[in-house]
């Protein structure tokens, strides 16, 4: 999962901190209806690292496991089991509609922070056509509400020019910068935004 740590953070209530994880333990979807995204499985990895192998879609991500093997994406997988059961971590996949793997979501949750984290990918086939700011805005709105977060943190590269326009289109603020490490070690810098529950319902309403 990411190493960020959200820079807007109060220690809540441990009654809060108990209804977050069990939030998270309890989700089974993100989204609603046919679209909805489903928790990956152990059995997914095949079709994830196919989905993972276009470097479209894994060369910007600094979260994912490196090199990418199918032992590797079993244990991102298995690892993100694991932090569901502790409250901390979920790992989404979207399929169309012949069960091929075309978009991942990895949400990162501090508890004691009412803080959380989004990361993914589409399938470079869905890209320009309006999708993936439609669906991180509703990743981001069902995170608040489903999860009872209190502040999203988002992290990009430099470069990622596109990440960096979604982001302050939908009402973000820049933090400044950090140092982010990949699972194999090395580093990267990355630009921080946030945004407070408050903020995004004040701006984007349903």
């Amino acid at each position: 999962m990411a190493d960020t740590i959200p820079v807007t953070r109060m220690e809540v209530p441990i009654s809060r901190i108990t209804a977050i994880r069990d939030a998270v333990r309890s989700v089974t979807h993100l989204g609603e209806g046919p679209e909805a995204s489903r928790l990956a499985r152990a059995e997914d990895a095949p079709a994830l690292l196919a989905f993972l192998s276009d470097p479209t879609v894994h060369a910007p991500i600094y979260t994912l496991p490196r090199p990418l093997t199918e032992a590797s994406v079993a244990a991102f997988i298995t690892d993100h089991i694991a932090e569901q059961a502790e409250g901390e971590g979920l790992l989404f996949v979207r399929e169309d509609g012949d069960g091929a793997i075309v978009g991942y979501s990895d949400i990162q949750v501090w508890p004691h922070w009412a803080a959380g984290e989004l990361g993914g990918a589409l399938h470079p086939s869905l890209h320009n056509q309006g999708r993936g700011t439609a669906g991180a805005a509703m990743s981001f709105a069902w995170m608040f509400r489903a999860l009872h977060l209190d502040v999203i943190c988002e992290t990009a590269s430099p470069e990622n020019v596109p990440t960096h326009r979604l982001l302050d289109g939908l009402g973000f603020e820049r933090k400044g910068e950090v140092t982010s490490t990949r699972t194999d070690g090395t580093t990267r810098a990355s630009l921080v935004w946030e945004v407070t529950s408050a903020d995004w319902f004040a701006r984007h309403t349903d």
